[in-house]
Parts: C-alpha cells; sequence; structure tokens
C-alpha cells in the first residue's frame, strides 16, 4: 500500500447520511491550520471492537488518506460474521462509506486487510510479532496500571486507553486534547484519552476560569443510554438503578467526572461537583454547567467568549457554537468534543452562569482519541 494508503473510500454515491458525515469531516479538517507531517503511516492495534472500537475505525476511514493510521490488527471476542456485520451496518452512523468483507480471520475494509483476533486476555496476542507503534485500547475493561502493565509484558509498545484509569497513579498521562496534549514526551507508554465528557467539559471550563473565573462549579451530564443498561429489566451486578429498563425511564447514575476535572484541572480541586442522568435516546449527549464566577457578567458576554474560542484559537474544530433551535439528534456524527448552544446560556444575578454544550458521546470521543494517537506518536517520531 502507498504511504498513508489506508482506508481511502472509493468514489461512490452517498445518501443523505453520508454527506452529513463527510460535511461534519470537512470542518475538523479545515480547523487543522497546523497538520502535523507524517513521515509515514503508523500502525497500530484495536483491542476492544464495540462502540469506540468500530467509531475510530470508521473515522479513520473517513479521513481517509491524511488519517496516517495502519490499522493491522483487531481483537475482539465476537465472531466474524457479527464483526463483519456491526462493521457494514451501525444502528447510529449508518451504512460503512466502503466495502467490508471477511475472509477467514481477516477483516477486509475495501483493499486493506486487517488481521482478527480473539483473546480473552492482553497476554494472549504477541503485540511485538504485529510491529505496531500504538495498541488503542477500546474495551473500556482495563482502568489500572496493573492492567496495563499486561499489554506491556506482552510486547505491546505502548498503549492508549479509550477511558479515565482508576487513579492518576494508573497511568503515565491523561490526556484531553487541545489542552495538556503538548505536555507528553514520547516516553510515556500508558496513556488515558480521559473520557467522552471530560473533553467535553474540560475545555470549556478551562476556558471560562481565564475568561471569567470560576469559583464553583456543578455539572450534570445528560447522556444516552448505554451498554450496560438492560432493555428490559433485569439483574446488574452493582446499580439498583441500572437494573431498570434503558428506554423506560430517566436514570441516574454515578459519574467520576469531577475527579476527571480535577486531574487535568488542579487549580479547580475542590470546588467542582457532577452527577448523571441517563435517558432514553441511543446517541448524543449534554452537559448542563452551572458556574458562579469570580466577577460580573453577562449572557452576551458569555457567549462571545465561546463563539470567539470557537472560531480561532487552540479550540477551534475542537469547539463548536450555535444558536439555532436544536435537538440532540442534530448532532449525531458530530466530530467536534463540544457544541454550545447559546440559546440556552443564563445568567442568574450578575455571577451565576448556566451553559448547555451537546456531543456526540461516541463519535466525538472517537475522532478525539485518534488526535491524542497522532500526536502521541508523532512526539515519539520526532525524538
Amino acid at each position: 500500500m502507498p504511504a498513508n494508503a489506508f482506508c481511502q473510500l472509493p468514489e461512490v454515491g452517498a445518501d443523505r447520511s453520508q454527506s452529513r458525515a463527510s460535511a461534519l469531516l470537512q470542518v475538523r479538517m479545515n480547523a487543522c491550520e497546523n497538520p502535523m507531517p507524517q513521515p509515514r503511516p503508523y500502525k497500530v492495534a484495536l483491542n476492544g471492537y464495540g462502540r469506540i472500537g468500530r467509531c475510530v475505525l470508521r473515522a479513520l476511514c473517513e479521513r481517509g488518506a491524511k488519517a496516517g493510521f495502519d490499522v493491522v490488527a483487531i481483537n475482539d471476542l465476537a465472531d466474524m460474521a457479527s464483526l463483519e456485520y456491526l462493521t457494514r451496518f451501525d444502528s447510529t452512523h449508518g451504512r460503512f462509506p466502503g466495502e467490508v468483507r471477511v475472509e477467514g480471520d481477516f477483516l477486509h475494509i475495501n483493499d486493506h486487510v486487517i488481521k482478527v483476533f480473539r483473546s480473552a486476555t492482553p497476554e494472549g496476542i504477541d503485540w511485538g510479532a504485529l510491529d505496531v507503534d500504538l495498541v488503542l485500547e477500546c474495551s473500556g475493561v482495563y482502568n489500572t496500571r496493573a492492567d496495563g502493565e499486561r499489554f506491556l509484558s506482552a510486547r505491546a509498545p505502548r498503549v492508549l486507553f479509550s477511558q479515565p484509569m482508576s487513579s492518576e497513579a494508573d497511568v503515565d498521562a491523561t490526556i484531553v486534547y487541545g489542552i495538556n496534549q503538548e505536555t507528553l514526551t514520547g516516553d510515556e507508554r500508558l496513556v488515558s484519552a480521559a473520557s467522552c465528557t471530560t473533553n467535553c467539559s474540560v475545555p470549556l471550563l478551562d476556558l471560562l476560569n481565564r475568561e471569567l473565573g470560576l469559583e464553583y462549579v456543578t455539572i450534570t451530564t445528560i447522556h444516552s443510554a448505554m451498554n450496560d443498561q438492560p432493555v428490559i429489566d433485569a439483574y446488574h451486578h452493582e446499580d439498583l438503578r441500572r437494573t431498570r429498563s434503558a428506554f423506560q425511564s430517566i436514570i441516574p447514575v454515578s459519574t467520576g467526572l469531577a475527579r476527571g476535572i480535577e486531574r487535568l484541572l488542579p487549580e479547580l480541586a475542590g470546588r467542582i461537583q457532577a452527577k448523571a442522568v441517563r435517558v432514553p435516546t441511543v446517541n448524543v449527549s449534554c452537559l448542563d454547567i452551572t458556574l458562579q464566577v469570580a466577577r460580573d457578567t453577562d449572557a452576551v458576554e458569555v457567549n462571545r467568549i465561546l463563539r470567539e474560542a470557537a472560531t480561532r484559537g487552540p479550540l477551534k474544530g475542537l469547539l463548536a457554537y450555535t444558536e439555532l433551535p436544536h435537538a440532540s439528534c442534530d448532532f449525531n456524527h458530530d466530530p467536534h468534543s463540544a457544541i454550545i448552544d447559546a440559546s440556552q446560556t443564563r445568567v442568574s444575578g450578575p455571577r451565576l452562569v448556566n451553559i448547555l454544550a451537546w456531543f456526540d458521546n461516541e463519535w466525538g470521543f472517537a475522532n478525539r482519541m485518534l488526535d491524542v494517537a497522532d500526536h502521541y506518536l508523532h512526539t515519539i517520531h520526532k525524538q
């Protein structure tokens, strides 16, 4: 294959959903004012091929030749027929924009061939023999340093996790793209890309803390249903609320968002509270953020700060801004970390601010994970 040629899409007619995806993708690409040169496609493997793993592969394909990655292996316990089917057809993101087929233990994406493993443990694969630069851990199962060491002991050179780790000490770095990717030195072997909610909230809180000063923060995550909830009432191993049908109720759930934010923005430690509810939708979530700020302001100024950040500076392409009367489904397959709904900005008195930020909890995060991977590997290459 020629350099950077992973999953180049055939020139075929696109339906409306594909056209929308392409338009959203172009917005993200146009925002990359200083794209990093790629000396060669980086070789990566996906461990876990569920919602995030499949979105990562699809995002690479939609980025095309500019992606700079070569997926050489997937590890998942699913049978090949299911792997092929769920790659081709996605109830949330539509049909796969390219050819998908299987031959034996290989998944073919257009002219690209990916080896499929079915190991229940990281040690069951010799990652070194695959000559990968990075393992993208997308199963969500592993969240301690001991877990990460299992990959390294099986000769994975480094691992990027799609979830926050149990503690700050369990990972060499937690990165929210647009905030602290420049802190990567290339010496890290275990890195976390945080979470979809952290990627949505941290850039906003960092911005507003610099502009207005934040004294206290309360965040409510209004999150679409997830696969740890049953369709109808069923037993759950630890959370009684999650025994209830995902599509019959709004369900409060636990969240570690406040702790995750404090890892990235330690100056706000002890001043953040968070809670979360799951709602009966399949994708797209939002954060309802209430802020007590350090100086007087109004909704006009708050929206101006957010609008300007979305159109220039380091958050351009990561943060979007709208004043239109949207519903959540309008942001399905949107690659931004956060989309400010300016129509919902409120200021009570001079210093109590409330904002609403939408995010595609699958697609936005998958794209940020790729951004972190790109920067991480480019940093290593420069050494």
